[in-house]
């Protein structure tokens, strides 16, 4: 009889002749997993079950409803910190609307990664047509007539959310953006574009940012996602087990575990990406359960997934002033603009202007906090939002 939490399985020897070897219960086999579904731990995955917004996603449905009937859609600012389901609410309406109908076209623009306007509007014209524009040779005039034309000639009306529009801030793309999109009924006539603005940065003020051109045509409606409730996350992040995870691999005390770090981050995706690294770790000890150490371990990586993803998307030039204040600011504290820039531009060719541009860019990106403070003149002041060594350690 086999002992307690032992199984036995058949394997030959060197020899060729079979035998039966005990095995432990809790060992993974190397063609086992744990996960039963892993998808639900990508980042962009949307679920079918999308609890807890209700409210939000019917104030946005009523904004968007003139587009089902051929008119222009109310313009709605989605405000909210990250990880409380702006995006996910977006995407479940649009994925609605194209089940029920061709006429209004609705196009999700992920501003960390599109962050001008040609990008903007190259992504526009590929859902329209079905292909990119030429890389080399194609200007903006000929990109924006082709899409005016496929809009004119289907009689369809165009519906653009605009995520992480903060990240437009920079250089001002966000008025040439949205000056483009709400007044192309004026260069086209019969055009109709309705805009939605998601903004994760709750110290943006849109009303502000854009200028008196867009403020006239513009006028949004704005709909707030507040931080989801430590309940709240607990069924979400339940959710996520009972579909991504086989039974019995997370035990109650880790589950509840997962939820606390989840609400320390203040973002549910770090939970989600939390439970996916803690899971990989557990299989990678070839265990049939997550213990506590793969989900402390997992944390030390999840909690800095808005770091991971925002260094990915800066520029050359970017990721080297993002080292050199990181560098400067030694062991974290407030550094002076003009100090750190006589400090960076030795040996650079960058001038205080682009400096400056690229430094309100990481304030909007929420890598940098940027203060004015009063003094002998107004003072700027920065201020890293990560730890110096973990951005060193991202950017390389």
């Amino acid at each position: 009889m086999l002992e307690e939490g032992v199984k036995s399985r058949e394997q030959y020897g060197r020899d060729g002749t079979r035998r039966r070897v005990k095995v432990k219960k809790n060992l993974l086999m190397w063609d086992e997993t744990l996960f039963r579904d892993p998808e639900v731990f990508e980042i962009d995955y949307v679920p079918e079950q999308f609890n807890f917004r209700e409210t939000q996603m019917r104030e946005l449905a009523f904004q968007i409803k003139p587009g089902l009937r051929g008119g222009r859609p109310l313009n709605t600012i989605c405000r909210g910190l990250p990880g409380t389901g702006k995006t996910t609410s977006v995407k479940k309406l649009f994925t609605e609307i194209e089940e029920t109908t061709k006429k209004l076209i609705p196009i999700h623009i992920n501003c960390q990664i599109d962050n001008t306007k040609f990008a903007i509007f190259s992504q526009i014209y590929r859902k329209l047509s079905g292909h990119l524009p030429p890389a080399s040779g194609t200007s903006f005039k000929q990109v924006f007539d082709a899409i005016a034309r496929i809009l004119a000639k289907e009689e369809q009306v165009l519906l653009v959310a605009l995520d992480d529009a903060n990240y437009l801030l920079y250089e001002n793309e966000i008025n040439k953006v949205l000056y483009t999109l709400l007044r192309s009924h004026e260069a086209y006539p019969g055009t109709r574009v309705g805009v939605i603005v998601i903004v994760s940065d709750m110290d943006v003020d849109m009303g502000k940012e854009v200028d008196a051109r867009v403020s006239s045509v513009f006028r949004p409606t704005e709909i707030y996602f507040p931080p989801y409730t430590i309940d709240e996350s607990r069924t979400i992040i339940g959710e996520r087990v009972m579909q991504g995870l086989y039974p019995g691999c997370l035990s109650q005390a880790m589950f509840d575990l997962v939820v606390e770090q989840t609400q320390k981050s203040g973002d549910l995706r770090v939970g989600v990406d939390l439970l996916k690294r803690a899971t990989l770790n557990a299989e990678k000890r070839a265990s049939r359960v997550i213990e506590r150490e793969d989900i402390c371990s997992a944390y030390t990586i999840s909690r800095y997934l808005h770091l991971s993803y925002s260094v990915k998307t800066l520029r050359t030039e970017e990721k080297a002033l993002l080292a050199a204040l990181a560098a400067h600011a030694g062991s974290g504290g407030e550094m002076n603009a003009g100090e750190v820039y006589k400090s960076v531009k030795e040996g650079s060719t960058l001038g205080y202007t682009r400096f400056y541009e690229i430094v309100k860019k990481f304030d909007a990106m929420r890598l940098v906090n940027l203060e004015y403070r009063e003094g002998k003149g107004r003072t700027r002041v920065i201020s890293l939002r990560y730890d110096p060594a973990k951005i060193l350690e991202y950017l390389s």
